[in-house]
Order: structure tokens, then sequence, then C-alpha cells
């Protein structure tokens, strides 16, 4: 198991100052940023199995219209390829809900159902 890097730490003895995270969105930078972030949370179960990140005990059934699976097909298709990381579609999805969750506040949230491409009931 790798050691944890104390960033705190590292930027006191820099003498320098945390200031927060930086996002990076795609490109190569973004790749990267994805790998890093999968190999430090996805762990193989104490059973074997698939690699996952163990704070995910939550397991629910999302419906997907086919776009939306086979474009989250092609996304895991090129991370497992630029990456070398063997992640699967429902992963990637995992990944994309909780950065998104946390991007969106409450405001974004209440335009989401106004929008026209919402169901005709929920708007």
């Amino acid at each position: 198991m790798k050691p944890r890097l104390d960033m705190d730490k590292i930027a006191r003895s820099l003498g320098a100052k945390r200031r927060g995270k930086v996002a990076a969105s795609g490109g190569y930078f973004g790749a990267v940023q994805l790998l890093a972030e999968v190999e430090a949370r996805f762990r193989v179960p104490s059973r074997g199995g698939r690699a996952t990140d163990p704070t995910w005990t939550e397991r629910r059934l999302v419906p997907l219209a086919p776009k939306t699976l086979t474009r989250l097909e092609e996304l895991a298709a090129t991370i497992r390829e630029q990456c070398h990381v063997s992640i699967e579609p429902m992963q990637v999805a995992g990944l994309l809900l909780e950065k998104s969750a946390e991007r969106v506040n409450d405001e974004e949230a209440g335009h989401l159902l106004r929008s026209s491409s919402a169901p005709r009931g929920l708007r």
C-alpha cells in the first residue's frame, strides 16, 4: 500500500500556503488527474473482485438512455487505453456523479428542472 502524502506538511516545509484544489477539466492534465484519483481511491476488496472506492457503500439502479451508456463505455475505454487502468462504465458514472454533485449549487439545481429538456411532469 502506498503511503499517503501530507500535502499540508509539504507546503509548510516549502514555505508555501495551500490555497485550495486546482481542477483540470480535460485533455492530458484532466486524464492525469483522473488517473491519480482512480489510483488513490480505488482498492481491490479483501475478498477479491473489481477495484472500487471503499466509501461507495450505497448501491442503486440508475436508469440510463442507451446513448448515455454508450458514452460511458467510450469514456471507460479511453481511460483504460490512455491510463492503463481497469475501470468500468458505471465506475466512470459514479465518479462523474460525485464531481457534478460537488459543483452544482442549489440555485443551479433548481434550474435543472426548468430546462426544456426536463420531462413535462418535472418542470
